[in-house]
């Protein structure tokens, strides 16, 4: 009879302990499916930080003249063309939206 008592008191331990580790999951899992996407890559050109530099200041979308303009490129049409081109990167890889043919924004 004395195993018995002293069995008790363990396996409703082991009980108390296996609804802890139950709801703990529960929160753990919860707590994982707020956790934001982790942002893509970007791809390997000094030019991207930058660009997302001035999509961070940025109050509404931006074409690639305004994104040439912050980045004191000279305006002109080779320039205007790679930052676009590059705008449709960040877009094809998740991190711009292009809203309209030619503006983009941060997605959100």
């Amino acid at each position: 009879m004395n195993a018995r008592r002293t069995r008790a008191p363990r396996l409703r331990e082991a009980e108390t302990h296996l609804e802890h580790l139950a709801i703990t999951r529960k929160t753990v899992t919860a707590l994982a499916d707020r956790l934001p996407a982790v942002p893509p890559d970007l791809p390997e050109h000094p030019d991207y930080p930058r660009i997302l530099g001035v999509f961070n200041d940025a109050t509404g979308p931006l074409r690639a003249r305004d994104v040439c303009e912050a980045l004191d490129h000279e305006l002109l049409p080779k320039n205007i063309g790679s930052t676009r081109a590059k705008l449709k990167r960040l877009g094809k890889v998740g991190i711009l939206t292009e809203l309209d043919v030619g503006s983009f924004t941060r997605k959100q």
